[in-house]
């Protein structure tokens, strides 16, 4: 089956540049599509990474698509009321006619992150149960059914209308690496969405979900196995390396090296880019997220245009 190639919506960078406008982005999202893109994602942070809420700006990229999946490269559902998170995606899922993914994480543990946290008045040490619970209410009230429910959040015969224009909600696909990320991908979820180092250590990892969801009774082949990666395309190897750098440390406030040890970027040219793509295909990835560093629009048509090298249709 041919990969899935997505595009990550510049969301943080315009913030950053001082351009908030979302009429950039919309037509960022419809070029995408017309280009042939399967799938548009917009990212998540309310004041450590300041940018767009993501699920408001998927419902106007959604309103402008017609065959696109959209998706939360990552959404962390630990910092919403899961009622109101339900509430949102289930409109969400319906204006979009069911084209909606739910990607999710617990968040890193650095400063700025705490601080949001805080900021939320959300304990960050109790987000990992927060967003499994959350999760799991969001999926009851997505039954339409009435829901009875005695936890962080209470309940009685509550139902949620509307529900997902998908039964029983949207896919939800979980990012992070370590084991217990892995055992939640094989027993509950849907689809593993890390930005992993190197496709080597991916397939590793997806090898062990596969076990984990056979001894759980769970088809591995109903998952779906994603990652999200990002590149600069220059036929200077030497500029588009420093172009990557400065994108990484004004990005994430940190060293690039320490950045780009963590997870998978890629500078160079074209040809080496759908080399390096193609290689996480071949290690099993069967759906490509890309956030680009640098022009949009040329990096669209660019990596449009190696779609048959990568192995999408």
């Amino acid at each position: 089956m041919p990969v899935r190639i997505g595009y990550l919506l510049p969301t943080r960078e315009q913030v950053m540049q001082g351009r908030p406008e979302a009429a950039l982005l919309l037509a960022l999202a419809e070029r995408a599509e017309g280009l042939g893109y399967d799938s548009i994602w917009v990212g998540d942070s309310i004041l450590a990474r300041p940018r767009h809420e993501p699920l408001t700006l998927l419902s106007a990229v959604a309103a402008r698509t017609r065959k696109a999946e959209l998706g939360t490269a990552v959404l962390l559902p630990a910092l919403r009321n899961p009622v109101v998170l339900a509430h949102g995606i289930a409109t969400l899922d319906q204006i979009s006619e069911g084209r909606f993914i739910l990607g999710v994480g617990i968040a890193s543990d650095v400063p700025n992150i705490r601080a949001e946290f805080v900021a939320c008045s959300v304990p960050f040490e109790k987000r990992v149960g927060r967003m499994l619970e959350g999760l799991r209410l969001c999926r009851e009230l997505w039954s339409g059914e009435p829901v009875n429910w005695n936890g962080r959040w209470v309940m009685e015969n509550a139902m949620l209308g509307p529900t997902p224009h998908r039964p029983g909600g949207p896919p939800i696909w979980i990012g992070g690496m370590v084991r217990p990320s892995l055992e939640r991908v094989g027993r509950l979820y849907d689809g593993w969405f890390p930005n992993s180092p190197d496709p080597g250590k991916w397939r590793e990892q997806w090898a062990q979900i596969h076990q984990i969801a056979r001894a759980a009774g769970r088809d591995p082949a109903a998952l779906t196995g994603a990652v999200y990666l990002t590149l600069t395309i220059d036929d200077n190897a030497a500029r588009g390396e420093e172009r990557m750098n400065a994108f990484m440390e004004n990005y994430y406030g940190r060293p690039a090296a320490e950045m780009r040890a963590r997870q998978a970027t890629y500078a160079g040219p074209a040809e080496g880019a759908a080399a390096w793509l193609r290689s996480w295909v071949d290690a099993g990835v069967s759906h490509l997220v890309l956030r680009f560093a640098g022009d949009h629009q040329q990096h669209l048509e660019t990596v449009s245009r190696l779609r048959r090298q990568i192995g999408a249709s």
